[in-house]
This record gives structure tokens, C-alpha cells and sequence, in this order.
């Protein structure tokens, strides 16, 4: 029996390692595989792994791009904020990047600690998943067909100002409260909404992943507590391990698909995928 929960595991990890970075939604698919695929765990427990899993993911983001992130420079620094004392060793343009990905974790950070377990309650059920897909999904149609001869205007991170990231983490806000929005795709859509290229989007959303998924998986585990059986504790390591074995494929894959093709297969896609959800819903396949 312990064997099958791990079993369950590395299925649940190969769904996050997929979906957290692909505009899918994550949190989503994870609530509608539950229809299916139960890990025989307390529901605290299961509250709990959908969304402390993420970590395994966010630490494919910070293997692949270490030197975007770590803004410490010992020698041969490109970009120094000061020219001597420790300000010599720190890379200028990290550090504003950071202030920028923080700027727009502000929205959902405090909508997520004042009203986490409200919008639990509320929203986290297949029906509400299957419209948000359907809703995104026509979305990203739409976008892309606005955006098709439209050049983008902001080429970089390093060109966003504090009203766009604010902007964006506004749109991210709206996934904070209605899974199945995806938070990466809710993060593109409104990128893309202001000028931002296809390619900035995309890594300002794995970037912005990083002090926002952290942040939920530590409420999560406060909430949650620190103590785990044997069984517990493996389910979540396996379950973190192969979603970050899954992320960095599907990372890479996804920076490359962008380079020649637009978002519009994953809009067709969260819409057959909601009318399915609504109809097994009806049929009472799920409930």
C-alpha cells in the first residue's frame, strides 16, 4: 500500500512539473487528478502536498538560471553597484530585478495571507477550475490574435518600469483567487497585454514563481505543522523531486516553442479541456 502512495507521487509530480510552467494551470490539474487519482492521506495532508510540491518545480528556475538570480559577482563584474566595498561584489541588475519581481508579488501575497483559506472554501472545486480554463483559454485566443502584428514595445526585464510589474502582478492576482486561472498564464496574458515580448514574459513569470511559490509552500507548511510520518514525509519528497526533474525539461522546452510559435495551443487546449471537466461534472463522472 505504502508503495502505491509513492506511485501516486511521482504521477502528481509529473502533472505539477507540466503544468506550473506551461499556461495551464497547475493548481487546476492537480484538483481534477484528485477526482481520479486520491493519495490516501488526511485531507490536511493533500491541502498541504498540492502546493508545497511547487518548491521541487521553482528549484528547476533556480538551476537553470543561476546567474540571473544570484546577483553576487566576485570578480570580473559587469554591472557593480558601487565601485568598492561590498556593493563592488553585487550585480546592479539583479538586485532590480528582484525589487521588480517583489513589487509584483504584493497583490496576490497579501490577498493569499489574508483570504487563503476563504478562497480555499470557496473556489477550489472542478467546476470553478473548468471555467477559469475555458474563460484563459478563450483569452489567450483572442490576445494572440491582437498581439499577431504588434511588435513588442519591452524586450527585457531590465526595460519593465514598477508600473508594468505592478500591473502584472495584478493579473496575478486574479489566479491567486480562481484556480484553474494558471498563475503563469494570467502572469503572460497580462504581459503580453502591455507590450512585453513573448520571451520576457516567460521568464519573468518563472522568475516571479520563485518568492511566490516559496512563500505559499512556507504559509502552507506553518499551517500544516512540521510533523510527518515516514510516509508523509516520502510521498512529499518524491512528489518535489519529480517535479523538478519534469520542470527543467519542460522549462527548456517551453523557451524554445515560444521562439516560433505563439500561445494560442494552450487557449484551444484549456477549453476542450474545461468543456470536458463541465460535462463530467453533469454526467456525475466527477463532483
Amino acid at each position: 500500500m505504502d508503495f502505491i502512495e509513492i506511485i501516486k507521487s511521482i504521477i502528481l509530480g509529473i502533472v505539477e512539473g507540466i503544468t506550473e510552467w506551461l499556461p495551464v494551470s497547475s493548481t487546476g490539474h492537480l484538483i481534477l487528478v484528485d477526482e481520479f487519482l486520491h493519495l490516501n492521506m488526511t485531507d490536511d495532508f493533500k491541502e498541504m502536498f498540492d502546493v508545497v510540491i511547487q518548491l521541487g518545480a521553482i528549484m528547476a528556475v533556480v538551476v537553470i538560471y543561476w546567474k540571473q538570480l544570484f546577483p553576487v559577482n566576485m570578480k570580473n563584474n559587469p554591472k557593480p553597484l558601487s565601485h568598492s566595498g561590498i556593493g563592488a561584489y553585487l550585480r546592479r541588475d539583479i538586485l532590480s530585478m528582484w525589487g521588480k519581481v517583489i513589487a509584483a508579488c504584493i497583490p496576490a501575497a497579501v490577498v493569499g495571507l489574508l483570504f487563503d483559506d476563504v478562497l480555499n472554501e470557496l473556489f477550489y472545486n472542478a467546476t470553478t477550475v473548468a471555467i477559469a480554463l475555458i474563460v484563459v483559454g478563450i483569452a489567450f485566443i483572442f490576445i494572440e490574435k491582437w498581439n499577431k502584428n504588434r511588435t513588442a514595445s519591452i524586450n527585457s526585464i531590465d526595460e519593465m518600469n514598477y508600473k508594468t510589474v505592478l500591473l502584472i502582478g495584478a493579473f496575478q492576482l486574479i489566479a491567486a483567487v480562481f484556480p484553474g486561472t494558471s498563475r503563469s498564464g494570467a502572469t503572460i496574458i497580462g504581459a503580453l497585454l502591455l507590450g512585453v515580448s513573448r520571451k520576457s514574459a516567460a521568464e519573468f513569470t518563472f522568475f516571479l514563481a520563485v518568492p511566490v511559490m516559496a512563500g505559499a509552500s512556507l504559509l502552507k507548511l506553518v499551517k500544516h505543522g512540521f510533523a510527518f510520518t515516514g510516509l508523509e514525509l516520502a510521498v512529499l519528497i518524491v512528489g518535489m523531486l519529480t517535479a523538478f526533474i519534469v520542470s527543467m525539461l519542460i522549462i527548456r522546452f517551453l523557451m524554445q516553442y515560444i521562439r516560433k510559435h505563439d500561445f494560442t495551443v494552450f487557449g484551444w487546449y484549456r477549453i476542450i479541456l474545461g468543456i470536458l471537466v463541465l460535462v463530467c461534472g453533469f454526467t456525475g463522472v466527477i463532483g
